[in-house]
């Protein structure tokens, strides 16, 4: 079993036919996996999953809701950015993790967007386990289109 880093098959079809709104019209959530996990490419969506780190030590599952989605543009590419999201008074291991759209969004049920392999476990113990999304223009964004 393993955690793929990868923009998922789904999302790419599914941003052709209009059905992400990566600019604050849709709900993106992210959501912990164990090294138990298979998630890549082919990760249609959040329903298709397991071996999420399970509710408790300071994790719900379905994970955290991403906030201030920004799209912004740079000459001829595009980025994606959210904000920084924090589990507190966390005490769980992770190793991966998926973002995808939230239900209520999703038209398809395709609602998969990426997914984060860490390349290895990281884990928090009674303290904040944060994800950092790097900074849009910075050359290793969350989504660029060239």
């Amino acid at each position: 079993m393993a955690i793929a880093q990868a923009v998922t098959n789904v999302f790419k079809r599914e941003l052709l036919k209009g059905n992400h709104d990566l600019d604050g019209g849709a709900t993106y959530k992210i959501a912990l996996y164990t090294s138990s996990a298979t998630l890549g490419a082919a990760t249609a969506n959040y329903g298709a999953t397991s071996n999420e780190v399970g509710s408790g030590g300071g994790y719900t599952t379905g994970g955290n809701t991403l906030t201030s989605p920004t799209v912004t543009m740079s000459t001829t590419t595009s980025y994606v950015d959210f904000a920084d999201t924090s589990w507190t008074s966390a005490s769980f291991t992770a190793n991966g993790a998926f973002i995808y759209q939230s239900a209520g969004d999703a038209s398809s049920g395709d609602n998969a967007f990426l997914v984060l392999a860490f390349g290895g476990d990281f884990t928090a113990t009674s303290g904040t386990f944060t994800i950092q999304f790097p900074t849009a223009g910075g050359g290793s964004e969350l989504l660029r289109l060239t």
